[in-house]
């Protein structure tokens, strides 16, 4: 009856295929202002017009994101993310050697600059990308504008690397998924900030910090985390984390822990486990960033109160995947 609140549920995510029928209705959503989540070579972002903040408060309500966390605009070239910001020496080079890929630069933002402010949460810079998924540039292409796309999953919980994992977070509170299969890379994009001064890696991810110096001829600084409002995406302490507690550096796994490893290491205790997964049992970083966001869902799926980690080595992709791993053990 007209006067009361409907209690009828959410219409259900729509999950479109990647095909020119499923590309065309992702693209018409997010051109109306709805949000679609959508696969990158990292994880899922969740998706929408970079350009309209009323589509962009969205994003933060579908996550309840803080708006002070500022969010990643996804361009399809590199030419479409250079007219929205200021680049630099620096940031030149690192965009012509790594986009499309997993890297974001955060530079000035261009006085012609089309992504809104509360996407940039208010700062005079701007977090872009140009992802290295042709799925996803298929779509951004077709958009015609930015795409702001954080990681399409409840804010601090585990990223998604598949359409499954993004429907588990947020059916019924997004319009759609284009499903593109898995994620390969398996870890969010490696953040620099090119704002004045030496580079700074604010947050490690796809590309390594290795790969970066070897482009820009000296070794980025980390920084960017100081005081209360983040200068780039994905730099809250607590974040990526399951429901269970995440302890780290395990060489013993406590009774009814679930237990996360990597290579040949066997931690103590591991065999009374109550689940046990294992990033690369030949330890190699690359497989472990792929598998450990599926990996970290189906421990906590598994009901331990508790995810003991093996040690992970803190070099290549390794500092990415410990990045991750802290965050996820951090105080809630």
């Amino acid at each position: 009856m007209d006067g009361f609140p409907s209690t009828a549920p959410p219409p259900a995510t729509e999950r479109l295929p990647a095909d020119a029928a499923g590309l065309a209705q992702a693209a018409a959503l997010l051109s109306a202002g709805r949000l679609v989540a959508l696969p990158t070579e990292t994880v899922y972002g969740l998706g929408a017009d970079a350009t309209d903040p009323v589509a962009v408060a969205g994003i933060y309500a579908a996550k309840a994101r803080p708006s002070f966390n500022p969010l990643i605009a996804h361009c399809p070239t590199i030419e479409a993310a250079m007219a929205e910001g200021v680049f630099d020496d620096h940031a030149q080079r690192l965009a012509k050697q790594f986009w499309p890929g997993p890297l974001t630069l955060v530079v000035p933002v261009a006085p012609g600059g089309t992504v809104c402010e509360l996407a940039r949460a208010g700062l005079d810079s701007v977090a872009l990308r140009v992802p290295g998924h042709a799925l996803a540039r298929d779509l951004l292409a077709r958009v015609g504008r930015p795409v702001a796309a954080p990681s399409a999953n409840r804010s601090g919980r585990v990223s998604p690397t598949s359409a499954a994992h993004v429907l588990a977070d947020l059916d019924g509170r997004i319009a759609a998924v284009l499903d593109g299969g898995e994620c390969p890379v398996g870890v969010e994009s490696s953040v620099v900030a090119c704002l004045g001064g030496p580079p700074r890696l604010l947050r490690p991810g796809g590309v390594t910090r290795e790969a970066l110096a070897a482009v820009l001829g000296l070794w980025p600084e980390t920084g960017g985390e100081a005081g209360a409002k983040p200068v780039g995406p994905g730099l809250l302490a607590s974040h990526y984390a399951p429901r269970a507690a995440v302890r780290l550096d395990a060489t013993r796994i406590g009774p009814g822990e679930a237990a996360l490893l990597f290579g040949a290491f066997r931690p103590e205790g591991v065999g009374a486990a109550r689940a046990v997964e294992t990033l690369s049992e030949a330890g190699d970083p690359a497989e472990a960033a792929a598998r450990l966001f599926s990996a970290l869902r189906r421990l906590d799926a598994s009901g331990a109160a508790v995810i003991a980690v093996a040690p992970v080595p803190d070099i290549g992709l390794g500092e990415a995947i410990n990045d991750r791993l802290r965050r996820a053990a951090a105080p809630r």
